[in-house]
């Protein structure tokens, strides 16, 4: 499910202030990266048991490559998503996520573009 109007999609930002960012609001930058994108998530817990959701922020270079550290990165609209063991995670809107999902997913995204605001180089 995309999370639209988050104030985080078209966000320009060094990558190192960005891992920084994103590590402070509790997303772990994936092995899913290569020299062009990255991949960032953030694991909720839900009451439901064996459920595992993520939101889900992806970025692609527009300068320099992600593993020289050196990069600039344009971030895409979040992502909400459920795993699926084995598998992968489905983002589609037929998902029927909670509310209490929904609400943590909002706050979630809200601490990271304020976090963005003092970084980002497209103001």
């Amino acid at each position: 499910m995309r999370i639209e109007e988050t104030g985080i999609d078209g966000v320009t930002i060094d990558l190192k202030p960005l891992d920084f960012l994103m590590e402070k609001a509790g997303f772990v930058r994936t092995a899913a990266w290569d020299y062009e994108r990255v991949t960032y998530d953030y694991k909720i817990d839900t009451p439901k048991t064996n459920e595992t959701i993520y939101i889900r922020v992806q970025g692609y270079a527009v300068e320099g490559e992600v593993d020289s550290g050196s990069a600039v990165i344009t971030l895409l609209t979040p992502l909400l998503g459920r795993h699926y063991y084995p598998h992968g995670i489905e983002y589609g809107e037929e998902e029927g996520f909670s509310t209490h999902v929904l609400d943590k997913t909002k706050r979630v995204l809200e601490q990271v573009a304020e976090s963005l605001k003092e970084f980002r180089t497209n103001k």
